[in-house]
């Protein structure tokens, strides 16, 4: 909405308190203002309109009076903020001098004290004033880019005020009334939306020689950079390479190189970095810097110089990840390898020459900052002979050596050890690339030395204050997990030469007994560091006994010791991300390259239940490792001894090996997506073993020496392993299997048919697809081959089904079994019942007793012969008249009251006069003993 239209519909207050309605003619220039909106800060209405159309005439003679008394009047009538309303206007009428200071120089005044006007405060009106002109605001706000282009310097710094003053906003000086201030970030958002940031970089181009307004502009870039949008933009217009190429202009405030690094910063953190580091990785850009750097370092002794100089090789650091920037060409990556090691290593260049580091904070961090640029720059091949030249292999083993007592060093203690670490961490990088320099500096020696002194008992009390540090504080396990990865990134290059000198000096009978020591000195505090420790140990000992049977024999029963140790750990610890699985990871891998092949430790291990132990560990089930023990298994299953102990492990529920791999290879077929039936059945005869993946890819024409899909397969999961374990073990007479195991087993007996099969099925298809036709005996060699691969699978899964009908069969009997059983026992309890019935019967009524008796008389004499011999004195067995029905004879074993109630057998019988003794035992005569009916009669009545 325009001045004019908001005027016609507001209402004015008049002196007497009635509102009237403004009337719709033209609004004077100057409106009428009461002495109290005067006091209230109200603003003073200005047809701006009329403005812009005055200062866009041309014809008349007194016209440019005029034009600078009306701009005069609105830089009064807006002293104390800018609506956001009438700001379009304003900065149109701001362009309108703008364009006039060239031929009318007077108009400069005008356009500076409007630019003032834009450091003031915007105001809304409605809080919907911010969206509404959002747009015009933008726009405005542009325009102050556009506006550097003017060659005035004071309008120039005028503009770089103003921008600053948008990040340091201040409040109205008098209340407006019925206005309120825009949101303190609403200039920052919309300096973002109209791209000023852009065109105040590219100003930079206009400002080659003029120090001061360069410096101002530096300022509010400075500013805007701590935007993300802003630095976007920055970027899109090479602000980056611009300030770089320019940090080494002269300046005797030192403004300039503080500014641009930090915008320098700002871009790097706040816009793809990427981008940025390209932008910088030119000749004049790393020229600029190293020639800012070289100052600093040589001439910088204030606490702002060191600061600045680090900040300066950060960003150097940053550009040297880039393969392509021309380290090298500028001669930056020589000055800074002798910047890293005049300390070390003496030098006669003369720009090192009287230099000395202090040991000041700033200092120090130049130190390790200038080690962390060695491993970046060393990973450019190029750099080899620039590090060879400057000695950095001898520079860095002046630190790996026990610290020496009563030695005076310019650093602190814990500021040695911090650098000691760098500096072995630095070597673990370099070393290998340098190979010859080590060897020459007795690399081998100086840290099996090292090594040697972090295993003493020495008195030493390590800070642990640093990254490198961590987990070391009052111990030396730090010194000791950074030298022994040096010795893990020298044994891993698989230099001869390095490794038999290792040998030869007793690296592996020492690292044994670093490995004890630590099981000795673990606790719960350090238990991450020392495990870290334990795997590096087993993994140097596995490089350098792999391959050398000599070597495995020195590594002997102490290193099959310490594996089983580790074996041996609590599986739930594997869950805790403390580092027990790298662990166990290095102690397999030992167990392949230290062990096997090695028939006395392998018999040692077997010895020692290890093949109980490593099934154990399969039997956890964790895919990560199954496929090492597997492999491992393999192997051991060529030494005789191992099938016996495989075959006597048993695992929870009495599991056997060979139900465990069974059950394995049910699982990796169920995650490859291989297809079966519910029972385990083959269901696609002419693909047995085809995985998810395999049905999905399509075959293809590969070149001869390009692995196809099949045999890719058999690395790639392990079924192959599973399969060759128990075809060492003899696919007969597996202990423990069930019939779905059976099942599974006649599919993995046959897996080498059926992966041939689907070989010669890939190359069938693969002649097809090249259109190739072969003669009529190979295509008849290629469909017997294909219909014999079939026929093994239809003759598998026929056998699968006699096994599951058998065994159906078979449950049907046990079934049967059962219930017979149930059946004969139901029986055996009902004939009890009815013996129970029959003896109750015999004791509750005689007539029934008397019928039994008879009955057994009767089958008694049935039994008997019924003729006896002559002269044969015959003897009854039963007693006459006797009505019981039990066996019974001359010799009656009665069972009465028990003997403890009546005393013992030499008591009295006259019980009913007698009476039982409170203290136990034999009844006895009681002198005075009354009965009941006697001691009636005694009462009185």
């Amino acid at each position: 909405m325009s001045v004019a239209e908001a005027a016609a519909t507001a209402e004015v207050q008049e002196p007497g308190g009635t509102l009237r309605s403004s009337s719709p003619r033209h609004i004077p220039v100057v409106g009428v203002v009461t002495e109290d909106e005067e006091a209230q800060g109200a603003f003073k209405t200005m047809d701006l309109n009329r403005v812009i159309n005055l200062l866009e005439e041309t014809d008349k003679d007194d016209l440019e009076e005029k034009q600078l008394k009306s701009v005069k009047k609105l830089v009064q009538c807006y002293q104390n903020g800018l609506p956001l309303r009438d700001l379009a206007q304003i900065f149109k009428i701001l362009n309108l001098c703008a364009e006039k200071i060239e031929n009318q120089p007077h108009f400069i005044e005008s356009a500076f004290n409007i630019l003032k006007l834009c450091g003031l405060p915007f105001l809304k009106k409605k809080v919907s004033d911010e969206i509404t002109y959002a747009e015009d605001t933008a726009n405005s706000i542009a325009l102050l880019g556009e506006l550097m282009k003017i060659p005035n310097s004071e309008l120039r710094i005028q503009i770089c005020k103003c921008i600053v003053d948008f990040y340091h906003a201040e409040p109205p000086k008098k209340h407006i009334t019925g206005y309120q201030q825009a949101s303190s970030s609403y200039k920052i958002k919309m300096a973002e939306v109209g791209g000023l940031a852009k065109t105040m970089v590219q100003s930079l181009a206009l400002l080659e020689n003029q120090l001061v307004e360069k410096l101002w502009v530096l300022k509010a870039l400075q500013h805007l950079s701590t935007s993300e949008v802003n630095c976007t933009l920055m970027m899109k217009a090479q602000a980056a390479s611009g300030i770089c190429a320019h940090l080494n202009d002269p300046d005797p405030s030192g403004q300039l190189l503080f500014r641009s690094s930090e915008i320098l910063w700002n871009l790097l953190e706040k816009s793809p970095k990427e981008e940025i580091i390209q932008q910088l990785s030119n000749l004049e850009c790393l020229l600029a810097l190293k020639e800012v750097f070289k100052t600093l370092f040589m001439r910088g002794f204030s606490h702002y110089d060191r600061q600045l100089r680090n900040d300066i090789l950060v960003i150097t650091t940053i550009i040297a990840q880039n393969p392509g920037a021309p380290m090298i060409e500028c001669g930056f990556t020589k000055d800074l390898i002798l910047f890293a090691t005049f300390n070390e290593v003496k030098s006669q260049n003369p720009l090192v020459k009287g230099l000395k580091l202090s040991n000041s904070y700033e200092d120090f961090e130049l130190k390790k900052l200038l080690f962390n640029i060695i491993v970046i720059l060393c990973k450019d091949l190029p750099t080899i002979q620039l590090l060879i030249d400057g000695k950095v292999i001898l520079a860095l083993f002046t630190y790996v050596k026990k610290p020496e007592k009563n030695k005076i060093i310019e650093w602190s203690a814990a500021q040695y050890e911090e650098l000691q670490l760098h500096a072995i961490a630095t070597l673990s990088s370099v070393a290998p690339l340098l190979t010859e320099e080590y060897m020459l500096c007795q690399g081998n020696a100086q840290v099996l030395a090292f090594l040697e002194w972090c295993e003493s008992e020495d008195s030493f009390f390590s800070h642990g204050n640093s990254f490198h540090g961590t987990g070391g504080r009052g111990n030396k396990f730090a010194q000791m997990r950074y030298s022994l990865r040096l010795l893990r990134a020298m044994v891993y290059l698989e230099d001869e030469t390095i490794n038999s000198d290792l040998c030869e000096k007793g690296t592996i009978q020492q690292l044994i007994g670093v490995f004890k020591n630590t099981i000795s000195k673990s606790n719960d505090k350090e238990e991450a560091i020392i495990l870290e420790i334990q795997s590096d140990i087993l993994l140097v000992l596995s490089g350098l006994c792999e391959h050398h049977i000599p070597r495995k024999e020195i590594f002997g029963t102490e290193g099959v010791d310490i594996i089983l140790r580790v074996m041996k750990i609590d599986p739930t610890k594997l869950q805790t991300g403390l580092g027990y699985n790298v662990l166990l990871f290095s102690t397999l891998d030992s167990i392949w390259c230290c062990i096997l092949g090695c028939y006395p430790s392998e018999d040692y291990f077997l010895e020692k239940e290890g093949i109980f132990l490593l099934l154990d560990l399969l039997a956890l089930n964790q895919k990560k490792f199954c496929n090492l023990i597997l492999g491992i298994m393999v192997e051991f299953c060529d030494n005789p001894k191992t099938t016996a102990h495989v075959n006597a492990w048993r695992g929870k529920k009495d599991q056997t090996a060979a139900s465990l791999l069974i059950k394995l290879w049910r699982k990796e077929e169920k995650e490859l997506g291989v297809k079966r039936d519910k029972h385990g059945m083959i269901i696609d005869t002419k693909k047995p073993l085809f995985t998810s993946f395999q049905e999905e890819q399509k075959i293809m024409p590969l070149p001869a020496n390009c692995p196809t899909l099949a045999v890719m397969d058999v690395a790639e999961n392990i079924r192959a392993k599973i399969y060759a374990v128990l075809g060492k073990l003899d696919f007969e007479n597996l202990p423990g299997l069930s019939a779905e195991d059976f099942v599974t087993l006649c599919i993995i007996h046959r897996y080498l048919d059926f992966k041939i099969g689907e070989i010669w099925n890939e190359i069938y298809e693969e002649i097809k697809l090249e259109k190739l036709r072969p003669v009529n005996t190979d295509k008849k060699f290629l469909e017997t081959i294909t219909t014999a691969s079939e026929n093994i699978g239809k003759m598998v899964a026929s056998l699968q089904s006699e096994m599951i009908e058998s065994q159906a069969h078979q449950d049907v009997q046990n079934e049967q079994k059962v219930y017979t059983k149930i059946q004969a026992t139901h029986k055996q309890r009902e004939l009890a019942n009815k013996s129970w019935e029959n003896f109750l019967a015999r004791t509750s009524n005689a007539k029934t007793l008397k019928k039994a008796k008879r009955l057994q008389e009767k089958a008694i004499e049935s039994s008997r012969y019924s003729e006896h011999p002559p002269n044969a004195v015959f003897h009854r067995t039963d007693i006459k008249g006797l009505n019981t029905t039990v066996p019974s004879g001359r010799v009656v074993t009665v069972e009465s009251t028990p003997a403890r109630l009546l005393g013992g057998p030499l008591t009295d019988t006259d019980i009913a006069l007698k009476k039982l003794p409170i203290r136990g035992g034999a009844l006895q005569k009681v002198k005075a003993v009354k009965t009941v009916n006697e001691s009636k009669k005694s009462v009185p009545t």
